[in-house]
C-alpha cells in the first residue's frame, strides 16, 4: 500500500471520529425521543477512495506466441548465399522457362539445316495395259489388242547445296517390261537410265537465297535466347541476394523487436517493486503495460515480415509448391558486409555497356537487320541459273524365237542387247548412248516491286534499330548511375544510422541514471528506450540496404554471373 492511500485512511478515520463526537455532545445537551443514528459500525466504508488503479502487484504478461503459420520450428535450414543461389539456379522456374527457350531455338535451328538432308525416294510401279491396235505392225495378236506388263523401280536422291545455293537430282530408272506384241524382239527386256541433273544460280539466290537467310537469321535467334536467358538468370540472382538479404533484415528486427519487449518486462517487475515500496503510483503500471502491449504489437508484425521475406526466398529456390521445405524455417547464415570503398562509376559503365543483355539483344537484332538487307538487295537481282544434265541408257532382254520359214528373214539382234537384268547395267555402264544438256535459264521480273518493297522496309528498319540502341543505352546509363548512387546513399546510411544507434545508447543510459535517483519519468525513460529500439532497426535496415544495393550495382554492369561464380554454356551448334 502506498503513503498516499494510507494517508486517505488515515483521514477516513478522523472524519468517523469526529463525526461520532459531534453526535455524542448533540444527544448529552438537548435530549430527544428520537434514537441517535447508529453510525459506529462503518463509518469507514462510506468514506470513498478516489478512482485508482488497483494496488495489489500484477504478474509481468507472459511472452507472446511467435509461431507462424505452416512453418514447423523443428525443420531448420541453415542456407548460405551461395546455398540460395545454387538452389535457384536449379530449380527456379522462370529461369527453366527461359533454359527451354534456348533449347526450343538449338531445335528450331537444327531442324532448318534438314533442307540441306539429302531426300532419298523410290516409287515402285507395277502397270498392265491390254490396249486395242488397228495394224499388224504394232505387234498386234489374233484378238487385235496388245498387252503390256511393266515393272518400274526409279530410286533418286537430291540434296541442296549450302555453299552457291545449287542442287542436283540423281535418278536411276528401272523397267522390266513384258508383251505380248508380235514386232518386239525382246520379250520380256529391261531398260535402265542414270540421269544427273544440277542446277547452280549465278546472280540471284547465288551468294544468299531462302534458306540461308532464314538459317543465318535463326542463329541471331539461338544468340538473342541465350541473351535473354543470361538477362534472366541475372535478374533472378539479383532477386535472391535481395529475398535473402530482406530475411536477415527481418529475422534480426524480430529480434530486436523481441529484446525491447523483454525490457519493457523489466520495467514491469522494476515498477512493481517500486509500488510495493512506496516509490512510485499505480498509474506508472498502466503506463508500462501499454508499453508492453505497444512492443508486442511491434513484435508481431516483425514476425509477419519473417514470414513474408522467408516465403519470397523460397519462392524463387523451391521448384514444386508440394515441396516440404516450404514448411522448413530458413535459417541465414551469411552476416551483411559493409565497406567505404567508392563505386568506379568510369569502370561500372564500361562493363555495363560491354556485358549488358539487352545491349547484345538489340545489337543482334541490328545484325539480323543486315541479313535482311542482303537477302531483299540480292531478290531484286535478275535469276540467272545455269542448268545441266547428263543421261545414259541401258537395254538388255530375251530374244524372241524367230517363227520366219527363212531365218534370213529374221531380224538380226546385237549380241550386246541379249541378256538378263545384268547385261543392261553392264549396256549401262559403257556410257555409249548418253545424252548431255548445257543451259542457262534467265528470268527478268518487271518492275519487281515485291523485292524492293521488302529491301526498303529493312532500310526503314535499320535507322528504327539505330534508334532503338541509343535508347537502350541511355537507359543502361541511366540504371548504372542510379544503382552507383543507391550504393554510395546505403554507405552514408550506414555509417549515420550507426552514430544514430550508438548515440541513443548514450541517451538510455544517461535517462537511466536519472530515473535510478529519482529526477526522471517512466515516460521518458520508456521512450528513450522506444527511440534505441528505432534506431537499432534502421541501422539494420540500413545495413540491408547496402547489401541489396551492391547486389543491384552487380546487376546493372552485368557482373553478377562474374561475381558469383556462374557460368553460362553457349548454345550447342547444329
Amino acid at each position: 500500500m502506498s503513503n498516499y492511500s494510507a494517508r486517505l485512511l488515515i483521514k477516513a478515520h478522523l472524519l468517523a471520529l469526529l463525526l461520532l463526537a459531534f453526535g455524542a455532545s448533540g444527544s448529552a445537551q438537548t435530549p430527544s425521543p428520537t434514537p441517535t443514528p447508529d453510525v459506529s459500525p462503518t463509518p469507514v466504508q462510506e468514506v470513498r477512495q478516489p478512482n485508482f488503479p488497483d494496488v495489489q502487484s500484477q504478474p509481468v504478461p507472459p511472452l507472446p506466441d511467435l509461431t507462424r503459420v505452416g512453418v514447423m520450428s523443428s525443420n531448420v535450414v541453415a542456407l548460405s548465399m551461395n546455398d540460395a543461389i545454387r538452389r535457384a539456379l536449379q530449380n527456379n522456374n522462370d529461369i527453366e522457362v527461359s533454359r527451354d527457350d534456348v533449347r526450343v531455338a538449338e531445335q528450331r535451328l537444327r531442324s532448318m539445316y534438314g533442307v540441306y538432308d539429302p531426300v532419298f525416294s523410290v516409287t515402285p510401279t507395277f502397270d498392265q495395259r491390254i490396249s486395242p491396235v488397228t495394224s499388224i505392225f504394232a505387234g498386234g495378236t489374233s484378238s487385235g489388242t496388245v498387252s503390256n506388263k511393266t515393272f518400274t523401280a526409279s530410286p533418286s536422291i537430291s540434296k541442296f547445296f549450302e555453299t552457291g545455293g545449287g542442287s542436283y537430282q540423281l535418278t536411276f530408272n528401272n523397267t522390266k517390261t513384258t508383251t505380248s506384241a508380235t514386232s518386239s524382239t525382246l520379250n520380256p527386256f529391261y531398260s535402265s537410265n542414270v540421269s544427273l541433273l544440277f542446277t547452280q544460280p549465278l546472280l540471284r539466290n547465288r551468294s544468299i537465297d531462302a534458306n540461308r537467310h532464314l538459317i543465318r537469321v535463326q542463329k541471331k535467334v539461338l544468340a538473342q535466347t541465350d541473351s535473354d536467358f543470361r538477362q534472366k538468370t541475372i535478374a533472378i540472382i539479383a532477386q535472391v541476394q535481395a529475398a535473402y538479404w530482406n530475411l536477415v533484415f527481418a529475422l534480426r528486427n524480430q529480434q530486436n523487436q523481441l529484446d525491447s519487449l523483454n525490457v519493457a518486462r523489466q520495467n514491469m517487475r522494476n515498477i512493481e517493486a517500486q509500488i510495493a515500496a512506496g516509490a512510485k503510483a499505480p498509474l506508472d503500471r498502466a503506463q508500462v503495460l501499454t508499453d508492453i502491449a505497444t512492443r508486442e504489437a511491434a513484435l508481431f508484425v516483425a514476425t509477419q515480415s519473417v514470414s513474408t521475406a522467408e516465403n519470397s526466398l523460397k519462392q524463387l529456390m523451391l521448384k514444386d509448391p508440394a515441396s516440404p521445405e516450404w514448411s522448413a524455417q530458413v535459417t541465414p547464415t551469411d552476416s551483411p558486409a559493409f565497406d567505404l570503398s567508392p563505386v568506379d562509376l568510369k569502370i561500372a559503365l564500361d562493363e555495363a555497356h560491354r556485358n549488358r543483355p539487352e545491349l547484345g539483344r538489340v545489337k543482334l537484332q541490328k545484325e539480323i537487320n543486315v541479313l535482311d538487307l542482303q537477302y531483299f538487295r540480292n531478290q531484286t537481282r535478275p535469276l540467272i541459273d545455269l542448268t545441266g544434265s547428263f543421261t545414259t541408257t541401258g537395254l538388255a532382254g530375251t530374244k524372241v524365237p524367230c517363227t520366219q520359214p527363212n531365218p534370213a528373214n529374221c531380224p538380226v539382234v546385237p549380241t550386246n542387247l541379249i541378256g538378263g537384268y545384268g547385261q543392261d547395267l553392264n549396256n549401262l555402264s559403257r556410257f555409249s548412248t548418253r545424252e548431255i544438256n548445257v543451259a542457262v535459264q534467265i528470268s527478268l521480273p518487271i518492275r519487281n516491286r515485291t523485292a524492293k518493297a521488302n529491301l526498303a522496309a529493312a532500310q526503314i528498319q535499320k535507322d528504327q534499330l539505330d534508334a532503338s540502341y541509343r535508347s537502350q543505352e541511355q537507359a543502361v546509363e541511366m540504371d548504372v548511375r542510379n544503382a552507383a548512387q543507391a550504393v554510395d546513399t546505403a554507405q552514408k546510411r550506414v555509417v549515420a544510422s550507426r552514430l544514430a544507434r550508438e548515440s541513443a545508447e548514450q541517451q538510455l543510459a544517461g535517462e537511466q541514471k536519472l530515473y535510478d535517483v529519482g529526477r526522471s519519468t517512466t515516460f521518458l525513460l520508456l521512450q528513450r528506450q522506444q527511440e534505441l529500439t528505432a534506431a537499432r532497426t534502421n541501422e539494420l535496415q540500413a545495413q540491408t540496404d547496402y547489401n541489396k544495393a551492391l547486389a543491384d550495382l552487380q546487376r546493372a554492369t552485368s557482373a553478377t554471373l562474374r561475381v558469383n561464380n556462374v557460368v553460362v554454356e553457349n548454345p550447342a551448334k547444329p
